[in-house]
């Protein structure tokens, strides 16, 4: 029989097998003291920087600036605005994106600033997330996700992946930055991964019932068929609770109902959806409600906008 902790990491595989991700830039960059850089929050996306050689400090609002050597590395999962500097109590240094720096396509550039110091090298990034699955797991994240070189010894995938980066980068060849990226894309999903397997005895929220043996089933089974008519007591079948039970231990692990989830995870899909060409009339049929004008107001109490603006993005 499967270990049931097994089984629920399991589940965050299948989970983060279907995240879609939307490469929106990367930097190689090179860097000599003194430097700082800004980088500018953006808003449903994790940014990722990974220390080839040197040192530097991660400065976000609300944390202790923590410092990064090479071999780590380090995501800010919930788009928001940082710096990279060269001391802890240096001042913030110029926007990142706004800086010169050579364009090899449009979503991959490299980077030399700074003065004629101690060289710096680094592999920063940022990945959005039009998955709704993805939002919700990132939501659940702590402000920063680091690891120290050592650690990430224990992950094979990983140090093979940056190993793999790492080639690319330094002997450039043709095609390289387009495997740079897509590694890249890898990167963040194990990083993840590997994260959530490290702390699985210290989650709350929304991953602590990812984890849960019975609400995790019901989370699962929900996300893979999010048309799929649900009620409280086919949730509670999938869980195999009673609706009662279920319910209350839903609502205490995730901080809403099964049925509000339900609704608000809909609309959050079917956003994604609309951006992808859907309209509200299909998705009004799928989610079962009787009419698109039903569909819209419920839509539009959850995302705050209508269908049709959210089309016209």
């Amino acid at each position: 029989m499967q270990d049931p902790s097994l089984a629920n990491n399991d589940r965050l595989s299948r989970m983060l097998h279907t995240f879609r991700m939307r490469s929106t830039f990367y930097c190689n960059a090179v860097l000599t003291k003194p430097w700082s850089l800004q980088m500018p929050s953006i808003t449903d996306s994790v940014s990722f920087h990974v220390l080839v050689t040197g040192r530097c400090w991660l400065r976000l609002p609300g944390t202790d600036p923590l410092e990064l050597v090479a071999g780590d590395l380090a995501l800010v999962p919930h788009g928001r605005g940082h710096d990279l500097v060269t001391e802890p109590d240096a001042g913030s240094g110029p926007r990142v994106d706004l800086l010169p720096q050579q364009y090899l396509n449009d979503r991959y550039s490299t980077l030399q600033h700074g003065g004629s110091g101690e060289k710096t090298h680094m592999i920063c990034g940022v990945v959005h997330f039009d998955d709704p699955t993805a939002r919700q797991l990132m939501n659940a994240l702590p402000s920063v996700v680091s690891f120290a070189g050592n650690a990430l010894s224990a992950s094979s995938s990983i140090r093979d992946t940056l190993r793999m980066m790492a080639t690319e980068l330094s002997h450039p060849q043709l095609g390289g930055e387009a495997i740079a990226t897509r590694l890249a894309d890898i990167l963040v999903v194990q990083t993840i991964r590997f994260w959530f397997t490290q702390n699985t005895n210290s989650l709350t929220g929304w991953l602590q019932a990812l984890h849960d043996e019975r609400i995790g089933r019901a989370l699962e089974a929900l996300h893979k068929e999010p048309g799929g008519q649900w009620n409280l007591e086919q949730l509670a079948a999938v869980a195999t609770m009673s609706r009662s039970a279920f319910s209350s231990r839903f609502t205490e692990l995730v901080g809403e109902t099964p049925i509000a989830y339900l609704t608000r995870w809909r609309m959050h899909y079917a956003e994604a959806q609309l951006r992808e060409g859907r309209t509200a009339t299909q998705l009004a049929g799928r989610f079962g409600y009787q009419s698109e004008a039903a569909f819209n107001r419920a839509f539009k109490r959850v995302i705050g906008k209508t269908p049709g603006s959210v089309r016209s993005e």
